[in-house]
């Protein structure tokens, strides 16, 4: 059983725990609010979702126009 979800959610496993770790970490050394933590883990647990359907994590094109968009005003 173990096996299998290690094979099948390696991604997500391994972005959860990593999110686990650094909002225990946030909540050691400052208790401000439970929604940072909740934040943490679900950014670990989107980037392994993205991971294991190998995805990018965000998209080149859509980025670069957007960028493009915002900086014009300052030209």
């Amino acid at each position: 059983m173990w096996r299998e979800l290690w094979e099948r959610h390696s991604g997500k496993l391994i972005g959860s725990a990593c999110g686990l770790v650094l909002g225990i970490v946030y909540l050691i050394a400052g208790f401000w609010d439970m929604l940072i933590f909740a934040f943490l883990v679900y950014i670990g647990y989107y980037v392994g979702r993205k991971l294991d359907r190998r995805e990018p994590l965000f998209e080149r094109e859509e980025l670069l126009q957007w960028l493009t968009e915002r900086w014009r005003m300052f030209r």
